[in-house]
């Protein structure tokens, strides 16, 4: 159900785009970890002890001593969910909706290729191009922390925070996909496509800004994506996890079936 030529020239095309995202993160990866240091780290605690609502908004709690923690206080809150997010945003709409736009697809219709493979193969482009991101930014975790701190990162916990991040990106990457397979214009599949997430995000920042808001955050799926909880291992998370995969795959797969079946005038 793949196209093998697709992919490569999918993949091709991506990573450009993975390289500069790759090396954004490399850089809030080190400039974080280093900060673990308590004489480094106490800058952050007193910014957030002084203005405690606009770091909870962007998910930038104050940590427990523990390096893991630390991490997914100011990492996980934030960066690893704005720019692997970022990058689906463009992905998706440059896999589908810009083909179509300027008329491109034409040429791949034109092939003795099923629609449904052509839109399949773009996909598996896009969750590649996610898992190499989140992939490396996990194995960029373990050597900054084990060069700078060795032995302090529980590892396995980590894994599995990284773990939970994938899933909820395939789940923003479905929303995405999904878009740009709906519309045949770049304008409203990147809208579409971007608003849904940023929309979801906002509401998770104002639910985070204070008590009085807190219940919103039950209008958004990044609710179940909770790395605290994931560290400490319950179960409820794990729950999380799998139901923003679940919905990934569902997301996915009808934005194979919406391409497979609408009326494109290209």
């Amino acid at each position: 159900m793949i196209n093998w030529t697709l992919y490569k020239r999918g993949i091709q095309g991506s990573w450009k785009m993975l390289l500069i995202f790759a090396a954004v993160i490399t850089m809030y990866f080190t400039i974080i970890v280093s900060m673990f240091d308590p004489e480094l780290r106490s800058a952050l605690d007193e910014f957030a002890k002084a203005m405690p609502d606009l770091m909870a908004m962007v998910g930038m709690n104050p940590a427990s001593g523990e390096l893991i923690s630390f991490m997914s206080a100011y990492l996980y809150g934030f960066i690893m969910l704005i720019f692997p997010m970022i990058f689906s945003i463009l992905s998706a709409n440059k896999l589908i909706a810009r083909h179509v736009e300027r008329g491109s697809m034409t040429y791949l219709m034109a092939a003795p290729v099923k629609r449904t493979t052509v839109t399949f193969t773009q996909m598996k482009v896009m969750g590649t191009g996610l898992f190499v991101l989140i992939f490396y930014a996990t194995v960029l975790g373990i050597v900054v922390c084990e060069i700078s701190f060795p032995g302090e990162l529980a590892i396995r916990q980590f894994i599995l925070v990284n773990a939970g991040v994938l899933c909820l990106q395939f789940f923003i990457g479905g929303i995405c996909f999904l878009s740009s397979c709906i519309f045949n214009t770049s304008k409203y599949a990147v809208g579409v496509g971007a608003g849904v997430p940023a929309l979801a995000f906002i509401i998770q920042m104002m639910s985070d800004a204070g008590k009085e808001l807190e219940s919103i955050k039950y209008a958004t799926f990044f609710t179940l994506f909770n790395p605290d909880r994931i560290i400490a291992g319950e179960a409820d998370a794990f729950w999380g996890m799998a139901i923003l995969l679940v919905g990934a795959i569902i997301l996915f797969w009808t934005a194979i079936v919406v391409f497979s079946k609408k009326d494109m005038h290209i």
